[in-house]
């Protein structure tokens, strides 16, 4: 019951957050900023927890898949905001599914794996799904659209994500979620803000516009990223990674829809259908 309830909250939290998100970057906010910001209010309420963790447990090996996890993540959530900035909420979420595609295409460069016949049935359903989607914004599929900038970050967010999914689980395997969370947390602030000073921006004036005109939004994106993370853990603990990510692949149909409901994106019927086929070519390539 706990499992279901987690997945659930996992798949409403994240299209939402994704929505606050593209707002905040509408307002101004550079992506970086957005991501940083919102990791340190989750990390200044992780404060008093991670005093009752008896750190010193755990080993080289753990302390190594943490920091991954907090540089993967820091760039994953990045380049996710800023293709959210310049894209449509209902095309962005439904290429989800080609992380899946990724992962076949990793498993043969790295490990040699053959993909089994049902999975290149899984990748046509992603690319004709496809049609729909990008037919449905106003262009035609053609290699020419993954140069597009939204396309683009989208795609590096999703490498980096699938990423720090693996790492993660790792974490919690070795530790328990709250841990997990907390870590995540932590290190997800600090390397936002490190490459934030690496870029030179303005974090002084960047922190008074935040909290002075749109603390609120801020505090919903926190409140969405906590439940999307702490849920995602819980959903890790219980099931493997490659089960939970299949399943993850239904929020792409409230990106669908909460693009149209509050950006006033067009096609929602098209769109839908586009998602749908994407997600069960998704689920038949991770699955089989």
């Amino acid at each position: 019951m706990i499992g279901i309830l987690a997945l659930l909250t996992r798949i409403f939290s994240n299209p939402y957050s994704n929505v606050i998100q593209k707002r905040l970057g509408q307002n101004g906010f550079k992506s970086l900023w957005i991501s940083f910001f919102a990791y340190f209010i989750l990390s200044l309420f992780c404060i008093i927890p991670s005093f009752f963790t008896d750190w010193a447990r755990f080993d080289f090996v753990f302390w190594q898949n943490v920091l991954l996890a907090g540089i993967v993540g820091a760039f994953g959530n990045w380049f996710l905001v800023e293709a959210l900035k310049c894209g449509e909420l209902s095309v962005l979420g439904p290429i989800n599914s080609y992380k899946s595609i990724v992962s076949v295409i990793f498993a043969f460069l790295l490990l040699g794996e053959i993909p089994a016949i049902l999975q290149f049935l899984g990748i046509f359903l992603i690319i004709f799904g496809s049609y729909f989607i990008f037919d449905g914004s106003g262009e035609k599929i053609s290699p020419k659209i993954f140069l597009r900038r939204d396309i683009k970050f989208r795609l590096l967010a999703l490498v980096f994500t699938a990423l720090e999914a693996v790492f993660i689980k790792k974490n919690i395997l070795m530790s328990d979620i709250l841990t997990s969370f907390i870590l995540w947390c932590f290190f997800s602030a600090i390397f936002s803000f490190v490459i934030l000073v690496f870029i030179k921006s303005k974090i002084a004036l960047n922190f008074y516009i935040s909290t002075k005109r749109n603390l609120k939004d801020f505090l919903t994106l926190c409140l969405c990223m906590f439940l999307m993370q702490f849920s995602t853990n819980i959903v890790f603990e219980k099931m493997n990674v490659s089960c939970a990510l299949a399943l993850f692949q239904l929020s792409s149909l409230l990106s669908v829809f909460f693009g149209w409901r509050y950006f006033s994106e067009k096609n929602l019927k098209r769109k839908i259908l586009g998602t749908i086929i994407m997600i069960l070519g998704s689920i038949v390539v991770i699955l089989f």
